[in-house]
């Protein structure tokens, strides 16, 4: 494996206003010290190029655990709570975006330094770094139940190349996502400059509309012909179990939305930076109609069985024309969007992990050692913990929970506040205190209800 080479680029100009303090204490934001090397991977976006680069860091592996929530809140309550969920995160990248003007901060991270000093950028790094590695490992979940099939309830689902193929050692779960690494996953994280994935990202965004597509018609087709049967639209609450389990979606519906260490740097490259709030609800609306979509697709296709990936639902006869090639699509398609999606997460995972370990070091474009090293030993981390984790839905629980929640609700709130310069307003902070409270209390009762259900699950039976 080989590291690519970075030609220097000029960098642009910032306002004088822009404190360079703020690059070193964020390292969301790929500069250097001394100005040896600076790049920009977009000089000068335009509006249309910068909503699809938050669409893209948005819309993920979240999607395909979306259906599942629907089979928990039912169709009516699960989309309204995608909307309000777009709207709160709306809100918190707002606070972002004016307290980061207001402080002349460039990143998220120097708006956390800002604020709370040093223990609050390392907090903010310490986030990215829990709900990333946590991102990349549901990725390589998927993309094992994907080609190499999953046994869930003692029902088994073949894998697209085990019903090609057959089972063979080569198409196991465990030599897959070997391969996939190796092949794919290691070539593209050794890119030093994120805009080096252009043309993947737009490929995987591609083969992501090529899913819904599929999806939407498939279900149409199944509607139609009267083989699918009425959704349910309401959750089905039987006992206070039950009712608690209806705060277990939360996670997942945060981390369907997280972006925002990614909306500064993406402001950063706009030829005007004050468009940003109008990419931002634009790549929210799109993202939003894309969940909501395939949120009513996938739960109106398979009901009550749809699983924590619904991906993995796709091995079953559909009853139609050439429904097993479809099938096939569907998974193939999705799976190549993530294999091509992951490196861009990747991309600041290793930033926040290199400016946690190697806080005075030289950048780390300089150093091909201390790159080599901290790219194979995160893959390597995401490696290991894809083959450990059992279910997408642990996973999404776990991330979503912890470090998605306080990047996406808690930290904007506290920021808020913290209000260092008097300039929040009693709408931001009732917004502020509502956000925090909703993120705490669901996401502790998110975490009793797993539990609670882990231990019933383990139980001894008398």
């Amino acid at each position: 494996m080989t590291i690519k080479d970075v030609t220097p680029i000029p960098k642009r100009s910032y306002s004088p206003s822009s404190s360079s303090s703020d690059d070193v204490a964020a390292p969301l934001l790929p500069k250097s010290h001394g100005d040896e090397v600076a790049y920009d991977e977009f000089n000068g976006a335009s509006f249309s190029g910068a909503v699809f680069n938050l669409a893209t860091t948005i819309i993920g592996a979240g999607i395909m655990a979306l259906p599942a929530t629907m089979k928990i809140l039912g169709l009516v309550l699960g989309i309204a709570m995608i909307v309000v969920m777009a709207f709160l995160t709306d809100a918190s990248i707002e606070f972002l975006l004016r307290f980061s003007k207001i402080k002349r901060s460039r990143s998220y991270g120097g708006l956390m330094g800002d604020s709370f000093g040093k223990p609050g950028r390392v907090l903010l790094q310490v986030a990215v770094l829990v709900n990333n590695i946590g991102v990349l490992i549901v990725y390589m979940i998927i993309i094992g139940d994907v080609l190499a099939g999953k046994t869930e309830d003692g029902t088994h689902h073949y894998g697209v190349l085990e019903g090609w193929f057959g089972h063979h050692w080569w198409n196991g779960r465990a030599a897959i996502l070997l391969i996939t690494t190796l092949g794919v996953f290691a070539p593209l994280a050794c890119f030093k400059r994120i805009d080096s994935l252009r043309f993947t990202s737009a490929l995987s965004v591609a083969l992501a509309v090529v899913f819904l597509v599929i999806t939407a018609g498939i279900s149409i087709m199944k509607l139609i012909s009267g083989g699918v049967a009425m959704p349910r639209l309401l959750p089905d609450v039987s006992d206070l179990t039950s009712f608690w389990n209806l705060f277990t979606v939360v996670p997942v519906l945060v981390t369907a939305f997280i972006c925002h260490y990614n909306v500064h740097s993406i402001q950063n490259e706009l030829d005007d930076p004050a468009q940003i709030r109008p990419v931002v609800r634009s790549a929210l609306m799109l993202c939003s109609s894309v969940y909501i979509m395939t949120s009513i697709f996938g739960f109106l296709l398979f009901g009550d069985d749809t699983l924590d990936d619904v991906l993995a639902n796709f091995d079953t006869d559909l009853g139609i024309p050439l429904g097993s090639v479809l099938n096939d699509a569907v998974r193939v398609s999705y799976a190549l969007h993530l294999m091509l999606v992951f490196p861009i997460v990747f991309y600041p995972l290793r930033i926040n992990i290199d400016g946690l370990l190697f806080p005075s070091a030289r950048p780390l474009t300089t150093s091909n050692v201390r790159f080599g090293c901290l790219t194979a030993g995160l893959i390597s981390v995401v490696f290991l913990g894809a083959n450990f984790i059992p279910s997408i839905w642990d996973a999404f629980q776990f991330t979503g929970a912890t470090a998605a929640v306080c990047l996406g609700f808690i930290f904007p709130a506290s920021i808020i506040l913290k209000d260092r310069h008097g300039r929040a307003t009693s709408r931001d902070t009732t917004l502020a205190v509502f956000m925090i409270v909703l993120a705490v209390l669901s996401n502790a009762i998110a975490i009793y209800s797993d539990a609670y259900a882990l231990f019933k699950k383990n139980a001894p039976r008398e």
